[in-house]
């Protein structure tokens, strides 16, 4: 088996000053608008979810407060990754998140990160988690 580690990455053409600072450049936007400890975890729950109120969303995301998740969600609908959907026909008043297609483009994006998380696990140290 190979070791993940020592896999390397066949470029057709070197790397110059301007791509790699390119490719820093659209990194660094990409963390900008779902990096945090908390984005990515409500964009999940809500492509997996499909539509989900307030309530839910939180109780779904262990750890997150209503304040948190409040902001987040604001974020995330300024981003157009969320939509928020208002029943006000119903009583009471209904709110719902929902995941856009958008958001949706995140998906093999998702599915890297949890596959290099699983295939990493016992490399990452859950002491420095602890401390933070």
């Amino acid at each position: 088996m190979l070791n993940p580690m020592e896999n390397t990455i066949d470029l057709e053409e070197p790397i110059t000053a301007a791509k790699c600072s390119e490719n820093l450049s659209s990194v660094e936007d990409a963390i900008y608008v779902i990096g945090g400890k908390w984005k990515l975890k409500i964009i999940i729950v809500l492509q997996e979810s499909g539509s989900i109120r307030f309530n839910e969303l939180q109780r779904n995301i262990r750890g997150i407060s209503a304040r948190v998740l409040s902001n987040e969600l604001k974020d995330l609908e300024l981003n157009g990754f969320v939509k928020r959907v208002v029943h006000a026909e119903q009583t009471p008043v209904v709110v719902e998140y929902i995941s856009t297609d958008y958001s949706r483009t995140l998906k093999n994006v998702i599915i890297a990160l949890s596959d290099w998380g699983k295939m990493h696990k016992r490399n990452i140290r859950t002491e420095a988690f602890l401390s933070q």
